[in-house]
């Protein structure tokens, strides 16, 4: 009888899931990284002349101009699959999907670990300008700097596929756009430091 009540008490006791919303840590994480990348590409574009904006290592090879369009259309990408993701239904289980999804893009986005082909949606085709890259960039960024200031959603629960790295939530689509950036800040510094590259 003892282990029947024991039982049926433990059972009544709700089991309350993990929050699904940015924790204060998240939040300010988030922002930061979005400002610090932000802060990484301006000065990337800054001040370049017509030449060294497309100039080219090799034929395969990205421009400048081509890296940085590439980060305003894949920022466009993973911020519509933020709002796909908080507009399907939650998933319950999103915890176990999701597990140190986090720490993978932290250690593999920035510092550019790995090489990975972008869907075509986001191959730049050479067509934006500096002052273009620029304009998209910053109405893009304030708009992604508002919503995480912003969001009580609890974006945990939502749930989008990457082609990467499998299912992400809505916080890692949040992150993801700095985080990726952040990796084409590099590559932009590398064509530059590429012997060739117009030096005015």
């Amino acid at each position: 009888m003892k282990r029947l009540a024991l039982l049926s008490l433990l059972f009544s006791i709700p089991v309350f899931a993990a929050d699904a919303r940015m924790t204060p840590e998240e939040r300010a994480m988030a922002l930061s990284w979005l400002e610090e990348s932000r802060k990484e590409f301006l000065a990337a574009i800054d001040g370049l002349t017509d030449e060294q904006w497309k100039w080219k290592s090799a034929p395969e090879r990205w421009s400048v101009g081509e890296v940085a369009e590439h980060v305003v259309l894949a920022e466009a990408s993973q911020f519509a699959n933020l709002k796909k993701a908080i507009a399907s239904a939650p998933d319950s289980a999103w915890e176990t999907k999701t597990a140190g999804k986090t720490e993978t893009l932290v250690a593999v986005l920035a510092p550019r670990l790995g090489k990975a082909q972008a869907a075509e949606a986001i191959v730049p085709k050479g067509g934006m300008t500096a002052a273009q890259v620029r304009e998209r960039f910053e109405t893009q960024r304030a708009v992604i700097v508002r919503f995480a200031t912003g969001t009580d959603v609890p974006l945990k629960q939502y749930i989008v596929d990457n082609a990467f790295f499998g299912p992400l939530n809505g916080y890692h689509w949040l992150i993801y756009a700095p985080l990726h950036t952040m990796r084409h800040d590099k590559q932009i510094a590398e064509v530059k430091a590429t012997a060739g590259y117009p030096r005015h």
